[in-house]
């Protein structure tokens, strides 16, 4: 194990080994270290610039929440102009829809008189159909009766009136001339 290297602790090491500048603790050095950082600090005004910044930063802050805050009674103003707008279009819708029933009753009720007023016509109409039909079959029973009568009368002159009677009969007509 000869090769293994030495393992020292801090206590082991002297203090004349330890590290120092001009003479000085460790600790003191970086007291003065920090002491000299927070004077460079001051007098180059480090701080007013961290707290400009961050007043910088704040007031955008502010103004985002100004505008989030004008945008959100936007948006609320909105969505109550769209409620109102959608409560309307319903009214009207409702209102629509009463006067499409009524429209649509009214013309039921049209078609129903209408359709009543057809039956009447048509069955007006039959009537006569059927009356013109009885009075053409009455002419034509009367035609066909009076051509019958008007035959049998030919006959029965015809076979009843000979020449002599034909010559009484002109001497009469002429004699009441």
């Amino acid at each position: 194990m000869s090769n293994a290297p030495e393992v020292f602790t801090a206590q082991d090491i002297p203090e004349s080994l330890g590290p120092s500048l001009w003479g000085m603790e460790p600790y003191v050095i970086v007291s003065i270290s920090m002491a000299v950082l927070i004077a460079v600090m001051v007098w180059k005004k480090v701080p007013g610039m961290i707290t400009g910044g961050l007043d910088a930063r704040i007031a955008a802050i502010r103004e985002q929440l100004d505008e989030a805050k004008q945008l959100r009674s936007e948006a609320e103003a909105l969505r109550d102009e769209y409620s109102r707008k959608i409560a309307g279009a319903e009214k009207d819708a409702e209102g629509m829809m009463d006067n499409a029933r009524r429209e649509a009753d009214a013309i039921v009720e049209k078609a129903e008189a209408d359709s009543k007023a057809l039956i009447e016509r048509r069955k007006r109409m039959a009537q006569d159909t059927i009356a013109a039909a009885e009075r053409e079959a009455v002419a034509d029973v009367r035609t066909r009766t009076a051509m019958a009568a008007a035959a049998a009368s030919r006959k029965l002159i015809a076979d009843k009136h000979d020449a002599a009677a034909d010559s009484k009969l002109a001497d009469e007509v002429i004699a009441a001339l």
